[in-house]
């Protein structure tokens, strides 16, 4: 790994450059790293961050990575970090004409990052200096308390997708972005050195000064911006000091990590209060990563929209239109079986684009029925850019998709939804257009979504009882069987006592006398359909025991 060349940096520069210049907005602070196919396979289990603690299932994909990458040789071209300031990887055999390409794409990631609202929680952050800090926490625990650290990521990284994001994301949401940087500036000076640190008086002048220096290169608010990432590098543990010190204070907990850290007896005994630094620390790595999970759609499309558009106006690539074409084809073009969040993330920008440009986006062409009128329907905004930067700051994948796939949007692009069926005659698996109405399209969309199951801890049953009453809120899927015993497992070591898990499953009784083979060489018989019945389910681990009762 090494850091991007005098002559790539400049490509780099001048693409960010040119970007501003077209609109988009991001903090001009970015670090570049040329790493090989190698690198990529041993980073890619931690997300790419370097930093991040080490984890022996990191190690397994690792060589899981490496088995299909010599079956499968494929050249990922980039990857960046959403951190402070914006880290990106590029692979160490791409041409110019492609990195500019490439660097295109990576900005519109960064400007997706740094204006989103569903990253407003990361605008401030170094992850990486908080990772590097949370990895030698974890180092030095292993030291002192061996495999039981390893435990103790495992039971909380088992519960870490049902974590509060929503209620974290938009607590004390009166705080700007101007206000929280006020906020943690005044952190460092009135707190961090003099109470938490206790610096000399010389120390806390020789801070003062560095900022002093920063205020003069650049206006108050970027300086102190600028001040603050120096903070982070320097003072490794500053980060996670903030939010604990000024997050959650007034706050109940939002979810079964938080309840279990809070009024866990277990855990807050003086000899495992280390275990509860474990989980705010898988904690925060997962809520650092739910908005990219949620935004991958829109943030992929976004940046596709931006290195198409970038590209072919740049002087610097005439000459390589065919090479890009082909690279370009490769990355956006429409998946048929599947869905390509590439693809489907630029046509839905584009498609907003003309709407906002023609007025379509707008009452007066909503209720018009006739079709000759709603395709002639042009009112001359000319305002699509505009809109498409509104979209950009305020959705992520599951309002965008609610909002805005319609018919008109799966006519244009020739969009349908396959089925799959089995060919007795060919013993073969066919793949068939099922349907082409935009609500079936937009179901299909939204089923591929991350949605993790919504589990809270019933508190008035807690207290009573002692044991940990879990309730999941059944959304018409059920909770994956397999995990539950290893999942409980895992709660009721951190919980210290019995666990209990309230869910619905599907009734299995229903399909006994359904017929769910066919003789062989003959067509498969069609069943009747049978509307699904669910149970409500009753699961309690005591004593490493699970037990399964029908309750409802």
């Amino acid at each position: 790994m090494e850091i991007l060349s005098h002559h790539q940096k400049k490509i780099m520069e001048d693409c960010k450059k040119i970007a501003r210049d077209m609109g988009l907005s991001f903090r001009d602070e970015t670090i570049e790293f040329i790493i090989t196919n190698e690198d990529m396979i041993r980073l890619s289990p931690k997300a790419m961050i370097p930093t991040l603690y080490d984890y022996w299932v990191n190690d397994v994909y690792v060589l899981q990575d490496k088995g299909k990458y010599d079956i499968y040789p494929h050249n990922p071209y980039e990857t960046v970090i959403n951190t402070r300031p914006p880290v990106s990887f590029y692979n160490d055999n791409n041409p110019d004409w492609l990195n500019v390409m490439i660097f295109y794409h990576v900005i519109g990631h960064i400007d997706f990052f740094q204006n989103n609202v569903f990253f407003r929680k990361t605008w401030l952050d170094d992850f990486l200096g908080r990772a590097l800090s949370d990895a030698q926490t974890i180092k030095e625990l292993r030291l002192e308390h061996g495999r039981w650290v390893d435990y103790v990521i495992e039971f909380s990284r088992g519960i870490d997708n049902v974590i509060n994001y929503h209620g974290n994301l938009f607590f004390d949401d009166s705080m700007n972005l101007e206000t929280a940087v006020q906020s943690k500036f005044n952190f460092f000076f009135d707190e961090y050195l003099q109470n938490i640190l206790n610096v000399t008086t010389f120390r806390y002048i020789e801070e003062l000064d560095k900022f002093n220096e920063f205020s003069l290169k650049s206006d108050p608010e970027n300086a102190k911006s600028l001040f603050l990432m120096y903070v982070g590098q320097k003072y490794l543990d500053f980060n996670v000091t903030y939010e604990k010190r000024t997050k959650n204070r007034l706050r109940p907990p939002g979810d079964v990590i938080e309840y279990l850290m809070r009024f866990s007896e277990k855990l807050n005994k003086e000899e495992n209060d280390w275990m509860k630094t474990v989980m705010q620390i898988v904690r925060d790595t997962s809520m650092y990563f739910q908005p990219q999970i949620r935004t991958k759609i829109l943030n992929e499309g976004w940046a596709s929209y931006w290195h198409e558009i970038l590209y072919m106006n740049d002087s610097r690539c005439r000459g390589h239109e065919v090479e890009f074409s082909k690279v370009n084809a490769g990355v956006v073009s429409l998946s048929r079986v599947g869905l390509n969040p590439y693809a489907i993330g630029l046509r839905l920008f584009k498609y907003l684009e003309a709407k906002a440009d023609r007025g379509m986006i707008s009452y007066d062409y909503e209720k018009l029925l006739d079709i000759d009128a709603r395709q002639k329907f042009d009112t001359k905004q000319s305002n699509g850019r505009d809109y498409i930067f509104s979209v950009r700051k305020y959705h992520s994948d599951s309002t965008a998709i609610n909002q805005f796939i319609d018919q008109d949007f799966v006519d244009e692009f020739k969009l349908f939804v396959v089925g799959k069926r089995l060919n007795p005659q060919k013993q073969v698996w066919e793949y068939y257009i099922k349907s082409k109405k935009a609500e079936d399209y937009k179901n299909k969309m939204s089923e591929s979504l991350y949605h993790p199951p919504h589990i809270t801890v019933d508190t008035d049953r807690t207290q009573t009882d002692g044991a940990l009453y879990m309730v999941h809120t059944f959304e018409g899927k059920e909770l994956v069987r397999e995990y539950i015993a290893n999942t409980m497992l895992g709660i009721e070591f951190l919980w210290g006592k019995k666990v209990i898990l309230e869910t619905h499953e599907l009734d299995d009784s229903q399909f006994r006398n359904v017929q769910t083979e066919n003789t062989a060489g003959q067509a498969p018989v069609q069943q009747p359909a049978v509307e699904l019945k669910f149970q409500k389910i009753r699961y309690v681990m005591e004593n490493r025991k699970l037990s399964r009762e029908i309750i409802a």
